[in-house]
């Protein structure tokens, strides 16, 4: 069986580790999350916030554009309605 150099493998580990790390620091849709998100925030600092929505529709009118996202995961559901791309509406549910 053929050995293959430390130089080799090492970059190949360390790339694999910081795969795993960074899927465990996710952030979670809870109700303290929920709490950070304020009225007129943008649509970028909500995502900066919470990562990209789970489902997000959007619709333009008349020089008004409306989005709803929602992210979900196993703490909760929050739905943000954007107006012109900053917060006017938000909910937070729990699940069951």
């Amino acid at each position: 069986m053929k050995k293959l150099p430390l130089a080799k493998v090492l970059p190949v580990l360390l790339a694999a580790l910081l795969l795993l790390m960074a899927a465990g620091c996710g952030t979670s849709y809870d109700q303290e999350t929920y709490d950070q998100i304020k009225v007129n925030m943008t649509l970028k600092e909500v995502i900066h916030l919470l990562g990209e929505p789970t489902e997000s529709k959007g619709v333009s009118l008349g020089g008004v554009s409306g989005t709803s996202a929602t992210w979900k995961d196993k703490h909760g559901t929050i739905n943000v309605q954007f107006i012109n791309g900053q917060v006017k509406l938000k909910s937070f549910t729990k699940p069951g």
